[in-house]
């Protein structure tokens, strides 16, 4: 087992990589170029996402950032990319994590699907099986690949899910975020938020349909949340509800 003291770094004889101005220079502007595709077309910029994680991985070991006189790689990819450096780093992360020797198919899967299939060589190491799970990258559709890795990751079946975008105002969170808080106190504590806005959804399509006799939605919202509980509250909820039935 490696030490702590062993991993300590003196800064003072830290040698830094000398700062190569002239490549620098080629590979800022061949990291521009891609990104000016995203102005023209997201599909076209995305087939060169590869290339993208290889110059940004550069850029990062090379400190080419400096000769923009920034601070940072970090300070780096805020310019780069406005709200959304996250995808810069699973850019890296398909660069580093995954065979160089498929690299040239991966524009066929996408970005995405490559981020996943990162996620999996970064947990198998030397046992992951790249021509498999390729050839179940390009298979799949992007939402049972994701499930499939997170089988993978996990060891357990996860619904398909996806993250869903929308904007507020200001004044709207506070009540927003105590009918979240509600909904939680309501359904328990380690229930999701999006269980929680998918009851307050629930319920209000119940209302607002009280003349439709058959109110589904709420129920099926309920049965699924039922699936979801413990043994012990699924029997205490049947009861209470054998009460006022």
């Amino acid at each position: 087992m490696i030490g702590l003291s062993s991993l300590w770094i003196d800064k003072r004889n830290l040698v830094l990589p000398e700062l190569d101005h002239r490549r620098a220079l080629v590979v800022l502007q061949k990291i521009d170029e891609v990104l000016t595709w995203q102005r023209k077309t997201d599909d076209e910029r995305d087939k060169r996402f590869v290339e993208l994680g290889k110059h940004l991985c550069e850029v990062r070991s090379g400190q080419y950032w400096k000769v923009e006189n920034l601070a940072s790689f970090d300070e780096f990819l805020e310019k780069r990319f406005p709200g959304s450096r996250r995808k810069a780093y699973y850019l890296m992360a398909i660069h580093e994590q995954l065979p160089k020797q498929m690299h040239r198919e991966l524009g066929t899967v996408g970005w995405s699907k490559a981020t996943d299939l990162a996620k999996v060589a970064r947990k198998d190491g030397r046992d992951f099986d790249s021509a498999t799970w390729l050839h179940e990258a390009k298979r799949l559709s992007k939402e049972d690949f994701k499930s499939a890795v997170e089988r993978h990751l996990t060891g357990r079946e996860v619904e398909p899910w996806e993250i869903v975008y929308f904007k507020i105002f200001k004044s709207q969170i506070p009540i927003i975020e105590q009918a979240l808080e509600t909904a939680s106190l309501m359904l328990g504590a380690d229930r999701s938020r999006g269980y929680c806005l998918e009851m307050i959804c629930a319920d209000f399509l119940a209302g607002a349909s009280l003349d439709d006799p058959s109110s589904k939605t709420l129920a099926d919202s309920i049965c699924r949340l039922l699936a979801l509980m413990p043994q012990s509250e699924k029997t205490e909820l049947l009861k209470a509800v054998a009460k006022i039935a």
